[in-house]
């Protein structure tokens, strides 16, 4: 197997594992710490989906190189596509308005009720069905 097939298998359960460490676990639990107040929590996961996304943008960015250099097949060619898709609405979209609220809850606003949080959540749900079976259907190619 060339890098760019091992590559190509590894980084969609490398980005798998991240994105459930911190949309699954990091993120609800860091609520439930003593003395974490909901501003402190909001401050912390800004930071943290900011990075997850920029790790999220690199990883995508080697999977696609390595897709040129060894074509994957069009079902994995597609999901690829709707991955760039999908993060593009994560931080293009959600991501900067989800930081606007989140900052008027800090400086102590309590804006009205929003749905983003819950798109954001349904698309992170759907990057979690997407990676392994893209990396499934990568190893099995």
């Amino acid at each position: 197997m060339t890098a760019a097939g091992v590559l190509l298998v590894a980084a969609p359960f490398v980005w798998w594992g991240m994105v459930a460490a911190i949309s699954l676990i990091e993120a609800p639990l860091k609520f439930r710490a003593p003395g974490v107040t909901l501003a402190l929590g909001l401050g912390i996961g800004r930071l943290v989906f900011r990075a997850l996304n920029a790790a999220e943008a690199v990883l995508l960015v080697v999977l696609t190189a390595a897709a040129v250099v060894s074509p994957p097949g069009a079902v994995a060619a597609g999901l690829v596509a709707g991955l760039w898709v999908l993060l593009a609405v994560q931080v293009l979209v959600l991501r900067p308005r989800l930081d606007r609220r989140a900052r008027l809850i800090i400086d102590g606003a309590e804006p009205g009720p929003s749905s983003l949080h819950r798109v954001y959540i349904a698309l992170e749900g759907v990057k979690l069905l997407a990676l392994p079976v893209l990396g499934v259907l990568l190893a099995l190619r």
